[in-house]
């Protein structure tokens, strides 16, 4: 079961907040999350971290400015997730905006496997480009990139992932993450970077005189797909990356969205007038990734460069039909996990490897968070490629930094990792043939090592109780539209209540009515049919509800337990 806490929430911050003009509720919930001022919650576009501060930007602007004053054409080199691919569309709009020649090629991740590999050189190579750029990838294609300077082809990498213990010998590298660069933000999506260097390049541009009888381009116009990748790549929103989302998010409620990008919010039936960050990373981001999960990741890049809406349409229900298959494949495959860890005790475990080999590889990193999220552990799931290698993808929880685990193993068992990389909380990895037992049995050792057993407990973090009075709809509204996601958590409140009516509706979801004080509230409890108790201490969130031309507040619950009455 596990624990609920109460975010802490520094006294001084939520005063000089109420002080300055926030509402009692408001102060309290950005205190919490270390805002201690108004304007660390403007997210106004100047207040974005100048471009100088990324390391080496300035060589990619004059790289990237040379080769469209010469002409020369460009090749973007993109990952097959959602980052990967809003980063390739920026990088292909924004280029095209600033008179580049410019065109892309992303690797189909069965039949290519992850970034600028040799091979994907080689067939990049087939389209005789001057230049390569990676998005979303690149930091470790230490053998790719050498691949591209034996043949003269220059490459430029920007991205956001860990390096390894060698850098790539590009022309170029744009990194936040990279040894000795001191940008603020270390958060950049891949996205992000691409779009940093599009105003590098534009403000090199505009020095050598580019548009001195000519207006310079708008790049706020790429924001919504900045912001659709930023989200959906789950990095930590910190102040930089929630200006780039809000003012993603305000152009599409503005009506001034890319074709692409509204073509997945009506095949995800969402109304991109009242756009938030959940429709961001749990309807569009979800269609975006399938086709790099089931398909070709060309289908969604397509999608977003699409001008014409009736083709970005036809793209996008496209995406939304591989979409839906992927949730079938995802949930034979977690039956199939759950049959084979009908024994598993997380008590006895500090980690959580799976492994099949017919399992789909485009789908093991959803199966692997699905995992991690039942059993509260560090978790890898893996299955065979075409090569015969076990590609591997990683899930962790809070306390263990898993790209941190798979170099220690790799360095204390040499061989037994062919490859890997990631972030904190997600990685990617493969192994040799019939070594799966083998990396178990280390990963168990290094996570063992490297965790604290506290953090193996689940916890719920809340901000806490709110105020019977505070339940309001336009309460509700406001949190909806506001900014929340990694390192900025939605609020959740707790509260004990007494079930005074429930019923199941849609054959899957609870409707309750809950009692507090002398205040009634309507409640959903969603994807769980099964009836609740009398009393229930419960953590949930306000959610404004539209139905039949009426609004009204319910609360959207996450968790309960029993109470005592």
């Amino acid at each position: 079961m596990p624990v609920i806490s109460t975010r802490p929430c520094p006294a001084d911050a939520r005063a000089a907040l109420e002080q300055a003009g926030l509402a009692p509720a408001w102060a309290r919930l950005y205190a919490a999350r270390g805002v201690t001022h108004p304007e660390q919650i403007a997210h106004r576009l100047p207040q974005l971290l100048p471009p100088a501060g990324l390391l080496h930007i300035e060589r990619a602007a004059t790289l990237l400015a040379d080769a469209i004053r010469d002409n020369k054409r460009l090749l973007i080199i993109a990952d097959y997730d959602a980052d990967g691919a809003t980063a390739c569309a920026v990088g292909v709009r924004g280029l095209t905006l600033l008179g580049a020649r410019v065109g892309y090629l992303v690797p189909n991740r069965l039949e290519h496997g992850y970034g600028l590999t040799p091979d994907i050189v080689r067939l990049a190579a087939e389209r005789r480009p001057d230049l390569l750029v990676t998005v979303d990838n690149g930091i470790a294609a230490v053998d790719g990139v050498a691949a591209a300077n034996a043949l003269g082809i220059p490459v430029l990498v920007t991205d956001h992932h860990l390096p390894g213990d060698a850098l790539p010998d590009a022309a170029c590298i744009v990194n936040p993450n990279q040894p000795g660069c001191g940008f603020a933000s270390k958060n950049l999506a891949g996205v992000g970077v691409m779009f940093y260097v599009l105003l590098a390049l534009r403000a090199e541009l505009r020095r050598r005189g580019t548009y001195a009888e000519k207006a310079e381009p708008d790049l706020r116009s790429l924001l919504d797909l900045v912001a659709l990748g930023t989200v959906a790549d789950v990095v930590r929103l910190d102040a930089n990356n929630r200006i780039l989302v809000e003012q993603g998010l305000a152009r599409m409620r503005a009506g001034k969205a890319s074709a692409g990008i509204n073509a997945l919010f009506r095949a995800a039936g969402r109304d991109p007038a009242r756009a938030t960050v959940f429709d961001l990373g749990f309807m569009l981001g979800p269609r975006l990734n399938a086709a790099g999960r089931i398909d070709d990741m060309a289908l969604g890049i397509e999608c977003l460069l699409a001008d014409d809406p009736a083709a970005a349409q036809q793209l996008a229900q496209r995406l939304d039909e591989l979409n839906r298959a992927r949730r079938d494949v995802e949930a034979g495959m977690l039956e199939e996990a759950l049959a084979i860890l009908a024994t598993f005790n997380p008590d006895d475990s500090h980690s959580l490897t799976a492994y099949q080999p017919d399992w789909h590889v485009g789908v093991i990193g959803i199966l692997a968070s699905r995992l991690k999220d039942k059993f509260h552990r560090p978790t890898v799931v893996f299955a065979s490629s075409d090569g015969g290698e076990l590609k591997g993808s990683g899930r962790s929880i809070p306390g263990l930094h898993l790209r941190d685990a798979l170099d220690l193993i790799d360095k204390r068992h040499p061989g037994l990792i062919v490859k890997f990389g990631g972030h904190a909380m997600a990685a990617g990895l493969s192994l040799p043939a019939g070594r799966h037992a083998e990396f178990s049995a280390a990963f168990e050792a290094v996570v063992r090592e490297l965790i604290d057993p506290a953090d193996l407990e689940g916890r719920i973090e809340t901000d806490g109780e709110l105020e019977p009075a505070e339940h309001r709809y336009e309460l509700a509204v406001e949190l909806d539209h506001a900014v929340w996601g990694q390192g900025f958590p939605a609020p959740l409140f707790t509260a004990t209540f007494d079930v005074t009516a429930q019923r199941v509706v849609g054959e899957k979801h609870l409707k309750l009515k809950l009692a507090r004080a002398g205040e009634q509230f309507e409640a959903m409890h969603f994807f769980h049919p099964d009836p609740l108790p009398q009393r229930i201490r419960a953590v949930y969130a306000l959610m404004p509800n539209a139905f039949n031309g009426q609004c009204s507040l319910q609360l959207k619950l996450q968790y309960w337990e029993p109470a005592e009455k």
